[in-house]
């Protein structure tokens, strides 16, 4: 399986977030981008005002731990996002809420809370075109990984996706290919990559 790294700029400087995404490109697949709104999650963390200004070649993911994330898609489509990703747990018509993704002219992804079963997203797979399972409780950086979500990677493959699907917080090394052995093929990692004395080979390490 090809293993695409996605950075997470949560664990980044936010003061020279370009310099910052520059030092990482190299090894990248894709930047992970993190949109916290201090309701959904306790935290918060920046917007499209921020991400506009950022310069970079790679695709990017803003994974939307927001309520009512539907309310600034075109604003996030026009600040650089590749993929929309909402959580489940925020969308009472996620069928329709993934539509509107599509319709502002991005690709559809969900993000799947630790206590969410797989099942939550069975209706949905055929719009899908990226399933993040997190493996922390999301809204902060430098948490521990939850080994029990990996047979829930596993599942969602069972349950017949093909697109990607990957782990979404305290992924290092060792566990990256915990996940990869579950079906994984995507590896969003903040602090491991952004704290780390070389940070390429860091990204280079969890492809496996």
């Amino acid at each position: 399986m090809n293993i695409k790294v996605s950075p997470s700029i949560l664990s980044a400087d936010f003061g020279k977030l370009n310099e910052e995404v520059a030092s990482i490109e190299p090894e990248s697949d894709i930047l992970h981008v993190d949109i916290m709104d201090g309701e959904f999650v306790p935290n918060i963390s920046f917007g499209a005002p921020v991400m506009k200004w950022v310069k970079t070649q790679l695709p990017q993911d803003y994974h939307l731990m927001t309520v009512k994330p539907w309310r600034y898609f075109d604003d996030f489509v026009k600040a650089g996002a590749d993929r929309l990703i909402v959580h489940v747990e925020a969308c009472d018509d996620l069928r329709g809420v993934l539509g509107q993704i599509i319709d502002a002219g991005a690709k559809p992804g969900v993000a799947i809370k630790p206590a969410t079963s797989a099942e939550s997203i069975k209706g949905v797979l055929d719009l899908l075109d990226y399933v993040l399972v997190m493996t922390v409780e999301p809204g902060f950086s430098g948490q521990s990984f939850m080994a029990n979500m990996v047979p829930k990677m596993q599942q969602i493959r069972d349950m017949g996706f093909a697109g990607d699907m990957g782990p979404d917080g305290g992924i290092d090394d060792v566990n990256a290919k915990i996940c990869a052995g579950a079906g994984a093929n995507v590896m969003a990692a903040a602090s491991y990559v952004f704290n780390a004395e070389d940070r390429l080979a860091a990204l280079r390490s969890l492809r496996g």
